[in-house]
């Protein structure tokens, strides 16, 4: 399906996911546009001025004018409406409308004469791939913490025009040029939603790959040397990735962008887009240009895994309300799994290296109690919470919870493994299954549609039935020893005959305080203890010092058993911990133990790191 068509269709069946039963019904005039005009005369505290004018509205309608609630990337709820000053609404002629406020982010409009302008105040100092950031150095906006937009106009053509605020400053964006330099277009809402826009002054980069153009707008505070040498090692990646599936994907307009701003006054963040992404950091860039390298092999590696290859969960992105998904342990955990062996294969680091990140993803998802509570599609849902989720009450995550990006991501380890050892195949030829039969048509799946693939695929439907049962609804996790083993990989106990060290303590009046919950399944949980208790006393040693617990504990050895005193919430008690041996665990290679790898095991590991 031609992507123009395709965007029309999820245009409209955002419309009707964004509440037109609480609208009049009324339908879209063939003459309908919105005009955006955007100035910064206040960039130093973080101010942005946005006029919108929505043409063509029916003769006796009335508009309902709304902000959004989520982000695409995003699976929390944000309410964008919170950043909004100084709201007027008049019509064409100038005259002031009534406007009434039903919810905190709804503003309705009638008495209009077919043409209703609203103008605006926008506070933003958080720049990242979710907020808007305004400062004396860039003007940083996504979507829908910008724009405020009206239901039944979803359809409508959309220009948006830039006072662009020092001419030494360009515009980076996915949004549709014009002959005028400050003007851009999207064809319809949701097209200008999905993408984020960067005013600064603008290092470009940029490589042709067939008859289409990937570049880098790029602001640090780095040297010439160290930005290009950075931006060689981001072409490599895109070159690896673009690999796995065989194909670019088509960008609109033939171009994809990144938006990558290294500098101190912006918020860590990564967000991806149809034909662009969003990269921040205070890390600057290294004279051997591998920092920063992380989250642009992530968020590109979106561009077909989850922008096109995408869960019906998410289709249509609903901006009103939480976007609830089952399918994000692929959607981010394969990603996220892709994310750092993409640069190994991309020659930026060694095996060895790639060896040893592995070990935080598998001692994570094989130790972590969460995975006791729910299943990694169960994870997958508890996103709206997870993912930049604002609460203010305690929460009990630690044990109750798996990141979907860190349990995909050993999933997407294990199922490569096993399709490498088991069926002569790879991760790799199912993710292009999944792209030609999901993401070049751009069909949205369902789990069972991925479950149907991998029998496919595997030519065995018992095998994706037991596997979808057991590490996707289910909760057990996949035996990494032996298939880390078929190539060469040893995963160990990282610290064997040393004692866990299971709580934090930092110094107290009454002794020493816990300063983290113990985890489920260790003998500080089961004994009662939790953080803010004091202890006081260790087998009747006063405790003066975290220094000095920390001592005791270097000191032990598993199995043996402490009393402990301590005050819990007013209440005296006292309790018998037996300390555990440390379940941490690592990732090495063979030959880092002194031992050699088969002639089978380096085969096996060089076509996974497609080393020659």
């Amino acid at each position: 399906m031609p992507h123009m068509t395709l965007m029309r269709v999820r245009m409209l069946l955002l419309v009707t996911a964004l509440g037109l039963a609480g609208c009049s019904g009324a339908p879209q005039q063939s003459t309908s546009s919105v005009n955006y005009d955007v100035s910064f005369l206040n960039l130093d505290q973080h101010q942005a001025r946005i006029t919108a004018q929505f043409n063509g509205v029916p003769a006796g309608y009335e508009l309902e004018l709304r902000m959004s609630r989520t982000s695409p990337g995003r699976y929390a709820l944000h309410d964008f409406a919170r950043h909004v000053m100084d709201l007027r609404v008049q019509d064409g002629s100038g005259n002031s409308l009534q406007v009434t406020r039903p919810t905190p982010h709804q503003w309705n409009v009638a008495g209009h004469n077919g043409t209703v302008v609203v103008t605006y105040t926008l506070f933003g100092d958080n720049a990242d791939g979710t907020f808007n950031g305004f400062d004396r150095t860039f003007a940083h906006m996504n979507g829908p913490a910008t724009w405020l937009w009206a239901r039944d106009q979803g359809d409508a053509p959309v220009s948006a025009t830039f006072d662009i605020p020092d001419s030494s400053w360009d515009v980076a964006t996915q949004l549709f040029p014009t002959e005028d330099s400050s003007t851009w277009t999207a064809p319809n809402l949701y097209y200008l939603l999905d993408s984020p826009v960067r005013i600064a002054p603008i290092d470009w980069h940029s490589i042709e790959r067939g008859d289409q153009t990937i570049r880098i707008a790029l602001q640090h505070d780095g040297t010439d040397e160290q930005a290009d040498v950075w931006a060689e090692n981001v072409w490599k990646i895109v070159d690896a990735q673009t690999r796995v599936f065989g194909e670019l994907p088509r960008y609109g307009g033939g171009t994809y962008t990144f938006l990558s701003t290294y500098l101190p006054n912006v918020f860590r963040d990564g967000m991806e887009h149809r034909n662009s992404t969003v990269v921040n950091s205070t890390n600057p860039l290294s004279d051997d240009g591998t920092d920063n390298l992380g989250t642009m092999s992530h968020e590109y590696f979106h561009q077909w895994n989850v922008e096109r290859i995408r869960p019906n969960t998410l289709e249509p992105f609903d901006f009103e309300a939480a976007n609830l998904s089952d399918a994000l342990w692929l959607a981010e955990g394969f990603t996220s799994y892709y994310t750092g062996l993409s640069i190994r294969r991309a020659g930026i680091t060694t095996t060895e290296d790639y060896a040893h990140s592995l070990s935080g993803t598998l001692n994570t998802v094989i130790n972590a109690p969460g995975r006791t509570h729910a299943s990694a599609a169960e994870m997958s849902q508890w996103a709206t919470f997870s993912d930049r989720g604002v609460f203010g009450d305690r929460m009990n995550t630690s044990n109750t919870f798996i990141s979907y990006y860190t349990w995909g991501s050993a999933i997407g380890l294990g199922l490569d493994l096993t399709l490498r050892t088991r069926f002569d195949s790879s991760l790799d030829a199912f993710m292009r299954q999944l792209w030609v039969k999901h993401g070049k048509e751009e069909i949205p799946y369902t789990l069972s549609d991925v479950e149907a693939e991998l029998a496919s695929h595997t030519a065995d439907e018992a095998f994706a039935a037991d596997f979808f049962d057991r590490y996707v609804l289910g909760r057990d996790v996949m035996d990494y020893e032996p298939l880390l083993s078929e190539a060469g990989f040893v995963l160990q106990l990282a610290h064997p005959g040393e004692v866990d060290q299971a709580v934090r303590v930092e110094d107290h009046d009454d002794g020493v305080r816990i300063t983290s919950a113990p985890a489920e399944g260790t003998s500080w949980y089961a004994a009662g203890l939790d953080s803010g208790d004091v202890i006081s006393r260790i087998n009747g040693r006063w405790m003066s010092s975290a220094e000095g617990f920390s001592s005791m504990l270097e000191n032990a050895s598993p199995g043996d058993e402490w009393l402990i005193q301590a005050i819990s919430r007013d209440v005296d008690i006292e309790v018998t911990v037996s300390l555990q041996e440390d379940r941490r665990l690592e990732v090495v290679l063979v030959e880092e133990n002194g031992g050699a790898p088969s002639d089978e095991a380096l085969v096996l590991r060089a076509a996974w790191m497609w080393q020659k």
